[in-house]
C-alpha cells in the first residue's frame, strides 16, 4: 500500500513509523511539482496532507477535482485538528475515509490560549516596548489585572477547551461554554456551565474559541457578536482564521468597545505587515503557532501515521471524520486487496 505526503516540513517520527510497516511504502513529493507529484498521487492508496491551507499548494488540497485523478485513493489524513485542506462530504461521496489528528495537540493549544491571554492583563507588549525604548516611567504606568474571579466564556469546548476550562479552574475563574454538539449535562462534566452564545457574549470577561471552522461557525464573530460583548471584555482565538471577522474585531478595538484580543490565527497566515490588529499595541499576535510545539508536532505526526496504518490494516481509526463512509470503504479496501 502507498502512502505519499508532501515534501513539507514533518515530524520524523511519521516517516519512521511508516517505513518501519512491511505493509506501507512511503513516497515524498514535491509541493511545488507538477507532472511528478500528480502522478504519485495517482497511484496513492493513503495520502497525509497538511491542514495548514497556506502551507499546501490549493493543486493538492483534497477536493472533489484531485479525487477524481486518484481513483486508487482510499484514505487521508490531515496533519492537524483542523481539516481547512480537505473537502470532507466530496471525499465520503467518493469512499474516502477522512481522519484527523483532533486532540494531539491540545495541550499546546491550551497553553497558547493562557500565553495569549496572560500577555494581555499583564500588559507584557506594552512593558517591554516600553523599556525598549526607554520611556518606562513608573511601573504603575503600565499597571496590569487579574484574571481571579473572572468569567470566561469558551465557545466550543472539546479536547481544547476542556483543557482551558481545567487551567481556568486552577487561575480561580468561573467557566462558561457554548458549544451545541454537546448536551448541557457534557459541558458541566467538562468543567463550564452552559450558556447560549448571546449570553455568553453578554456575561463573560473573556471569549475564547475553541471551534473547527465550517460552514456553521465562519463569520461567527463579527459586528454583531463583538457589539454583544460585555463592554471592556477581551478577546482571544487559538481556533482557526476566519471564525472571525478581523475588520469588525478591529473596529470593536477603535471605539473602546473591547479591551484587548490575542490573536494565534489569521483569515490570511501569516496576515500582512500592515494589518491594523498588528499595529495595536492592546493585541497580542502569533502566527498560528499554538499547536507547533515540538510535542505536539511530534503527537501529531505520530498520530496520523498510526491512523493511516489503521485503516490500510481495515481496523477503524479514532478519529473518522465521516463514519458513514466506512463501510464502503472496507469494500474498496477488499477490492484493492484481491
Amino acid at each position: 500500500m502507498r502512502v505519499v505526503r508532501l515534501d513539507l516540513w514533518i515530524d520524523p517520527v511519521f516517516d519512521a513509523s511508516i517505513e518501519r510497516d512491511e505493509a506501507l511504502s512511503l513516497e515524498v513529493l514535491p509541493a511545488r511539482g507538477g507532472a511528478v507529484t500528480a502522478s504519485g498521487l495517482a497511484g496513492a492508496q493513503a495520502y497525509h496532507v497538511s491542514a495548514a491551507k497556506d502551507e499546501v499548494p490549493a493543486r493538492w488540497w483534497v477536493s472533489e477535482s484531485l479525487l477524481a485523478q486518484c481513483p486508487e485513493l482510499l484514505c487521508v489524513s490531515s496533519g492537524g485538528a483542523g481539516y481547512d485542506t480537505v473537502d470532507v462530504a466530496a471525499c465520503t461521496r467518493a469512499g474516502v475515509a477522512v481522519v484527523n489528528q483532533a486532540g494531539a495537540n491540545a495541550a499546546s493549544v491550551a497553553e497558547m490560549t493562557f500565553a495569549l491571554l496572560l500577555s494581555l492583563v499583564k500588559r507584557l507588549r506594552e512593558s517591554q516596548a516600553a523599556l525598549q525604548s526607554g520611556t518606562a516611567a513608573s511601573r504603575e504606568a503600565l499597571m496590569g489585572r487579574e484574571i481571579e474571579g473572572r468569567v470566561l466564556g469558551l465557545v466550543g469546548i472539546g479536547e481544547i477547551g476542556r483543557r482551558v476550562a481545567r487551567a481556568a479552574a486552577g487561575f480561580g475563574m468561573r467557566v462558561m461554554a457554548f458549544d451545541p454538539l454537546l448536551s448541557p449535562e457534557e459541558i458541566r462534566s467538562r468543567g463550564a456551565e452552559p450558556a447560549g452564545f448571546a449570553a455568553l457574549l453578554e456575561a463573560a470577561d473573556v471569549v475564547s474559541l475553541h471551534c473547527p471552522l465550517n460552514d456553521d461557525t465562519r463569520g461567527m464573530l463579527g459586528a454583531e457578536a463583538f457589539g454583544g460583548m460585555k463592554p471592556g471584555a477581551l478577546f482571544i482565538s487559538t481556533a482557526r482564521g476566519g471564525i472571525h471577522d478581523e475588520g469588525a474585531l478591529l473596529s470593536a478595538l477603535q471605539a473602546g468597545r473591547l479591551a484587548g484580543a490575542g490573536l494565534d490565527v489569521w483569515s490570511q497566515e501569516p496576515p500582512s505587515p500592515g494589518n491594523g490588529l498588528l499595529l495595536r499595541s492592546d493585541v497580542v499576535a502569533a502566527y498560528h503557532t499554538g499547536g507547533v510545539t515540538h510535542e505536539g508536532r511530534r503527537k501529531v505526526a505520530q498520530g496520523s501515521a498510526t491512523q493511516i496504518a489503521e485503516m490500510l490494516a481495515g481496523r477503524r481509526p479514532s478519529r473518522l471524520l465521516n463514519p458513514e463512509v466506512w463501510p464502503r470503504f472496507l469494500e474498496r479496501l477488499a477490492q484493492r486487496q484481491r
